[in-house]
Parts: structure tokens; C-alpha cells; sequence
């Protein structure tokens, strides 16, 4: 049998799941400056995410630049905003459906090759950042929930409730006139 319970929070983990794509296609927060080595100059802070890169001054002030050409970005974050944007609209597909991702290891794994490839210098290097952690939470989320809705699917039973018996006919009736009882 159904439990409601379970598909309810199958639905709500896979909604929580959706929003948290949502937030992480936002976010500019993909590859965040790293202080390492001599490095430390914390005056400002760099953010890259797939649609912008944004400083973050010490006094607080931010400025943020969309990027000017697709074609101009790397294949990992080119790849990632094509493979978000499909979680997101597979997402609302599903929770559409309610009875049924984005791949973010790519540009994880761009950004670690980045990080201790000795060809660049410290300044240029990244640290992974908040939006991916948040991408592979909600991953796991939408998963999770996505699971609990699959695995809650009925079993095929034959055990019906109603149970129905064939139409006789009453033989003590009257020639020409037949009556039909049901049982």
C-alpha cells in the first residue's frame, strides 16, 4: 500500500531539491579566490560562477560583470550551464509529474587540476566554492527524494475488495418473461 507520508516527503525533498539547483545556477560563486602562499592579500575577493564574475571589495562593495560571449568561457562552465539549466527544467518536470540533478564534477574537477598545476601562479589559482557544495547537496536531495517516490510504487496485487458474482436467471418465471437476479 501507498504510505502518504513517504510520498510527501519523497515530493517535498525533490521540490527542496529543485530550489537548491535554482540557487546554485544563480549564484556566482563557483571557483572563489584562494589565499595561498605568499598570497594573502585580502583586500578583495574574487568570485566566478557560470553567468558572472563579481569582486568582493574589503568595504563591502560589489561589482559584478556578466560574461560577454558564451563561446569565450571554458568547456567545464560552458557544459555546466547547459547541464544546470536542464536540472532545473527536469526538475520542474518532475515535480510536475510528482511521481517519478546538474552535474557539477567537471568544473570541480577543472578547478582542483587548476589549483596544484604548478604552470600557474598563485594568484590565478581557485578554491572550490560555496554554489557546488550546494549543488551536490541538493543532488542528493533530488536523488533521495526521486528514490522514495520510485520505491513507493504499489506492488501488483490481486487482492481486490469487490467481488462480483454472475447473473442468473430465475427459472420459476413465466414463460417469455425472465428475470435476472443478482447476487
Amino acid at each position: 500500500m501507498v504510505s502518504a507520508g513517504f510520498q510527501i516527503l519523497g515530493a517535498a525533498l525533490g521540490i527542496l531539491g529543485w530550489i537548491g539547483a535554482i540557487l546554485v545556477c544563480a549564484l556566482p560563486m563557483w571557483k572563489v579566490t584562494a589565499f595561498i602562499g605568499s598570497n594573502i592579500v585580502t583586500a578583495q575577493i574574487t568570485w566566478e560562477g557560470i553567468w558572472m564574475s563579481c569582486v568582493v571589495q574589503s568595504t563591502g562593495q560589489m561589482q559584478c560583470k556578466v560574461y560577454d560571449s558564451m563561446l569565450a568561457l571554458s568547456s567545464d562552465l560552458q557544459a555546466a550551464r547547459a547541464l544546470t539549466v536542464i536540472s532545473i527544467v527536469v526538475g520542474i518536470l518532475a515535480i510536475l509529474l510528482s511521481v517519478a540533478g546538474g552535474k557539477f564534477c567537471w568544473t570541480a574537477n577543472t578547478i582542483i587540476q587548476n589549483f596544484y598545476s604548478p604552470l600557474l601562479n598563485s594568484s590565478q589559482k581557485y578554491e572550490l566554492g560555496a554554489s557546488l557544495y550546494i549543488g551536490w547537496g541538493t543532488s542528493a536531495l533530488m536523488l533521495i527524494g526521486g528514490g522514495m517516490l520510485c520505491s513507493n510504487c504499489p506492488k501488483n496485487e490481486d487482492n481486490y475488495t469487490a467481488k462480483y458474482a454472475a447473473a442468473r436467471s430465475d427459472i420459476s418465471s413465466p414463460p417469455g418473461k425472465l428475470s435476472t437476479q443478482y447476487v
